[in-house]
């Protein structure tokens, strides 16, 4: 009978430096075997990120809610000053991380749309569709 795996826990700073190596176009697999990380474990990490930028690797557990809105700003030189822009700095990260996903897709589907497309035009090219003989 084998011994249940228990389960390695990572601090936040770790899974956020690790995200920021996979955003900036590090090899996941390398990474993976760098840091004795299952890749999954990578991606999850990554997506959380996308979704609700650096915070959003900080629990474990069930997610937090996003607020709808965000709360009003303090009036400035105030203590509240800092939080409100540490909010901004996540409110930024997280659409970032939603436009590299856009992006990512974008960059598929134009590959896709270019593969797909024959080169037609030349001499000597075959034609797109075969005539029939009749």
């Amino acid at each position: 009978m084998s011994r249940p795996c228990k389960a390695r826990v990572f601090s936040w700073e770790f899974k956020l430096s690790v995200v920021r190596r996979m955003l900036a176009g590090e090899n996941v697999s390398a990474l993976s075997r760098e840091l004795s990380v299952l890749r999954k474990d990578l991606y999850v990490w990554r997506d959380r990120f996308r979704a609700g930028g650096p915070e959003a690797l900080r629990s474990r557990g069930r997610p937090r809610k996003v607020l709808s809105e965000p709360p009003p700003d303090p009036p400035p030189g105030s203590a509240g000053e800092l939080g409100s822009a540490r909010r901004r700095i996540v409110d930024l990260e997280r659409k970032i991380g939603q436009q590299q996903v856009e992006l990512d897709f974008f960059q598929r589907a134009l590959r896709q749309v270019r593969e797909a497309r024959r080169p037609t035009g030349a001499p000597g090219a075959a034609a797109s569709t075969r005539s029939s003989k009749r």
